[in-house]
């Protein structure tokens, strides 16, 4: 792991972040139910990690989402529809260690996932975007990444409208996977 810890502004909380139509905000135990009903969707899951999630896998997740930004400063955010409140998914930066080459330390890793009746709507890209210019104001000017399956094609137009070029193809999980810079 090559994370510097001193270019690093730490926060315990995830920031508040508005766009025109979303707010992405940190995550609280009420978000449970929302967070096991986005990953247990076999939409929302089909190109990430292939299969639903279980509760405990959620829950799991959850704890991760906040110890990130305890730990690293950077984590993930509620995606919220502004006019409604309501939960239209998750996206953020995380640290995963994954055992992938090229090797993607010390670079956050950016996500998303939206439920499928947010998606098309620009929401994602809306979204990233932000939180893009709050990782160049706050993450000392880190190079970052994600990581994409090329059947993913809504994904693919997100991260390259956001200014991610790709920089390789590998697997991941036995899968085929593009990995993208920023």
């Amino acid at each position: 792991m090559s994370i510097n810890p001193t270019r690093v502004t730490r926060l315990t909380l995830a920031p508040r972040l508005e766009t025109r139509r979303l707010v992405l905000r940190g995550h609280v135990l009420a978000d449970l139910e929302d967070c096991v009903s986005l990953w247990e969707d076999a939409e929302v899951t089909r190109f990430i990690g292939g299969s639903p999630a279980t509760p405990q896998e959620s829950w799991f997740r959850l704890l991760r989402y906040v110890g990130h930004w305890t730990l690293l400063g950077h984590g993930y955010w509620v995606i919220e529809e502004k006019s409604s409140g309501r939960y239209a998914g998750e996206i953020g930066f995380s640290d995963s260690q994954r055992d992938i080459e090229p090797s993607l330390s010390g670079m956050p890793e950016s996500g998303w996932a939206l439920f499928p009746w947010a998606q098309g709507q620009g929401y994602a890209s809306e979204a990233l975007e932000r939180v893009l210019a709050w990782g160049d104001e706050t993450l000392g000017g880190r190079r970052t990444c994600c990581i994409i399956s090329p059947q993913n094609l809504p994904s693919l137009r997100v991260a390259q409208k956001n200014g991610y070029v790709e920089a390789a193809r590998t697997t991941y999980g036995d899968e085929p996977i593009l990995v993208f810079q920023r």
